[in-house]
């Protein structure tokens, strides 16, 4: 089996899916099914051979009705018929088992193989891609798989069986009737190929449009909010319109290429060269009545696997094409890895910037040349005008983002040589924007350490000044939040962070602009929270706060992505113009 490629973060398991493309990862999943591959197989060629003894027998009757009137004989033929179609059915019902129990069993092992993966990629990643399609390749692209399996490839095994089943029972009739069935299956072998090549980009293009259709509308209503603020309903309206007319233009497309199924015409050419053919031998005595019909009977078996086909083959391209978008997914390289060898000690707090360059992307520098030292336990605000990097240092220093130049040592350790998990479980970073899970109110404060008893939750959430308000709820700390908290209000949200910063006890602190949506009131009784908190451990601050900077053992000044000046408060505002300037602007 392929290697996995890197993630963030992953999951051990007993087995590896072969990744080298769309058709070996669906394979890998597959075969782990092998004796339900083998029912599906043993089924279907049931089922074909089933279909074709109904022609012979078909066959022997007209013989005997045409020569005497055995009733008897009848009787026993009719008995025949009733049996191998009762074993035909119960191999059918084995097959369609068999496939549907494969079909689930490879899309609930692809999904969760994709969730873990795209648990584990890095911000990089996720920054550069669009939710809505990712979601479309999670749910839609991965249920298109397993519908390749039932009806998909069930269908195409069924109807190869029906073309299998006329070359092992037709030599019975007369082996020269053989001749135009072959005929039939080379042309159409060479007629398939062609669609399958014409089908492919289709089917393609439909799931493709189909994941931008889905980013288009996740998009608009993710944003909801700023949309109807700015009154522009009727412009993500008709940008919705348009994706939706390329989604259907591209299904359209596909339709016209399923259309174009020429063994579709094939089947006419051979019912009736197969009719002529018999006739011959009938004429020249080498067939009876009985085999003329038993044979022209056979020949019907080739309508499923025309008809069906067209259905079949197009689901089995699709899936392909889905698993294809999967797998794209899964091999993208991500800059990060866990480092699972790496250091997994405890830190003590301390934070070394050494001439520090990161960028997002590949975009403009977010920092440039940035160096400066933070004691185990010291209190430090970073400070500058918006956009000068204040949130890039939070970023690197848990390795959210790895840093382009230079080198970052956490505990005096480089930070590219710890275990990701065990220095991310000792840094916790509250940031402006807060993320909260359409959970209860615990399991929210929880998130980061949900091992943690009722009576803990309730003792952060009071040292985050969040206790009063969420007993105001009517299940108080088992009341459910909107997805993103969109239920509380901005400094709620914030003291619930806040609450889950205190519950993990982390060795590093860092608030990012963590207050910004409290009123002075409640600032203060946080401030105080924040100082009980940061003793014993390594607290930054992003903050415009005066009276958090001011508070700060240690400031550092950024501007335009550089680092002014470091000092305390007294120095600064005699040494640092820059310091000055981003002062005067709240005095």
């Amino acid at each position: 089996m392929a290697a996995s490629t890197a993630a963030e973060f992953s999951i051990s398991r007993s087995w590896q899916s072969d990744r080298r493309g769309p058709v070996r990862w669906i394979l890998s999943h597959a075969l782990r099914h092998k004796l339900l591959i083998a029912g599906i197989f043993i089924g279907a060629l049931g089922n074909g051979l089933g279909a074709g003894v109904v022609a012979l027998y078909i066959g022997q009757a007209f013989e005997l009705m045409t020569q005497s009137s055995d009733f008897q004989g009848l009787g026993w033929i009719a008995l025949s018929l009733i049996g191998s179609q009762l074993i035909r059915g119960v191999l059918m019902l084995g097959r369609n088992f068999c496939s549907e129990i494969i079909g689930q069993r490879v899309e609930r092992d692809t999904r969760d193989e994709l969730y873990l993966n795209l648990i584990g990629k890095s911000m990089s990643f996720h920054d550069s891609q669009a939710t809505g399609d990712l979601m479309a390749r999670a749910t839609n692209d991965v249920r298109e798989i397993n519908l390749m399996f039932n009806p998909g490839l069930n269908l195409v095994i069924g109807s190869a069986n029906f073309i299998i089943a006329p070359f092992i029972l037709t030599p019975s009739i007369h082996p020269q009737l053989l001749l135009t069935p072959a005929i039939y299956v080379l042309v159409y072998i060479f007629l398939l190929r062609g669609y399958l090549g014409r089908l492919r980009p289709a089917t393609e293009s439909v799931r493709r449009e189909f994941g931008q259709l889905n980013a288009a509308l996740a998009e608009a209503i993710d944003g909801i909010e700023t949309v109807k603020g700015a009154a522009q309903e009727p412009k993500e309206i008709g940008r919705f319109e348009r994706a939706l007319g390329r989604w259907r233009n591209a299904y359209v497309g596909q339709g016209d290429v399923e259309a174009r199924f020429f063994p579709l015409l094939l089947l006419g050419l051979l019912q009736a060269a197969g009719l002529l053919h018999s006739l011959l031998l009938y004429q020249w005595d080498r067939l009876d009545v009985g085999q003329v019909v038993a044979f022209n009977a056979m020949l019907m078996l080739f309508q499923f696997p025309t008809f069906a086909a067209q259905f079949a083959y197009s689901q089995v391209s699709s899936g392909i094409s889905s698993a294809r978008r999967v797998l794209e997914l899964l091999n993208t390289e991500t800059e990060l890895d866990q480092n699972a060898g790496g250091y997994d000690g405890p830190m003590d707090g301390s934070i070394r910037f050494e001439h520090v360059t990161f960028s997002y992307n590949g975009a403009s520098l977010a920092l440039s040349d940035v160096s400066f030292c933070v004691r185990p336990g010291q209190t430090v605000a970073v400070v500058g005008q918006t956009g000068a990097g204040k949130s890039s240092i939070a970023k690197l220093i848990n390795r959210t983002y790895d840093a382009n130049g230079g080198q970052i040592a956490i505990g005096g350790v480089n930070v590219r040589e710890w275990n990701l998990e065990a220095l991310r479980k000792q840094i916790s970073i509250i940031e402006q924007d807060i993320y909260l899970f359409s959970r209860t109110v615990a399991e929210n404060i929880a998130f980061g350490c949900p091992e943690a008893t009722r009576a803990e939750i309730e003792a952060a959430a009071k040292a985050a000044q969040a206790h009063d308000f969420i007993m105001n709820f009517k299940d108080g700390y088992d009341a459910v939040v909107g997805e993103r908290g969109v239920t509380l209000s901005g400094g709620q949200r914030q003291r619930l962070a806040l609450a889950r910063a205190f519950l993990t006890n982390p060795r590093i602190l860092i608030l990012d602009d963590s207050t910004s949506a409290i009123d002075s009131a409640t600032e203060d009784k946080i401030q105080r929270a924040i100082e009980r908190a940061a003793e014993g451990r390594t607290t930054l601050l992003i903050t415009h706060r005066l009276s958090q900077i001011r508070w700060a053992d240690l400031i550092v000044v950024l501007r335009q992505g550089r680092v002014a000046m470091v000092g305390d408060h007294e120095t600064l505002l005699r040494e640092s113009e820059a310091y000055r300037n981003i002062f005067a602007r709240y005095e």
